[in-house]
């Protein structure tokens, strides 16, 4: 698992509009990676929702933004799409990515024990190296918070 001050590991990366790329494409520019439990959920819809919203700032402080979870490239694109999302989503379906970030662990809901998503992101610096990390988040307000973090880091 990645540790902050590491420099990321280069994935071939599946993503929506049916794009390969690899992580070191978004090199030269900060990267916001986050990971969500599941497409079209409220607290998933919401997180990625916020995040489109505050792109325009985002892109002035010279950052791409990802979102990543294990569901289909289809339903990737059913989410992108439905909601007009102006950035790419990764189709992590093998786990490769969710697991090199440490973002899948044991959950418990409703009494039962399973394995899933964490909800966590990540901020990658325009050298490939993890700066800043959030993990098990609350949504409301998460984005801005990134974003802020963003501008510290610039200034």
């Amino acid at each position: 698992m990645i540790k902050k001050g590491e420099k990321i590991k280069d994935f071939d990366i599946l993503l929506t509009g049916n794009k390969t790329a690899k992580l070191s494409d978004y090199q030269g520019k900060f990267l916001v990676l986050y990971f969500y439990p599941k497409a079209s959920t409220p607290g998933c819809t919401t997180e990625s929702c916020d995040f489109t919203e505050l792109f325009p700032q985002f892109d002035t402080m010279n950052a791409n933004i990802l979102g990543a979870s294990i569901d289909s490239l289809k339903r990737q694109e059913n989410f992108k799409n439905k909601y007009n999302f102006v950035f790419d989503l990764i189709a992590d379906t093998d786990e490769e990515v969710c697991n090199y970030f440490g973002v899948i662990q044991e959950k418990k809901n409703f009494g039962k024990t399973y394995m899933g998503i964490v909800r966590s992101t990540f901020i990658i610096d325009a050298d490939g190296k993890l700066v800043k990390e959030w993990r098990n988040l609350r949504v409301k307000g998460h984005a801005q918070d990134v974003l802020e973090s963003i501008e510290s880091m610039s200034n």
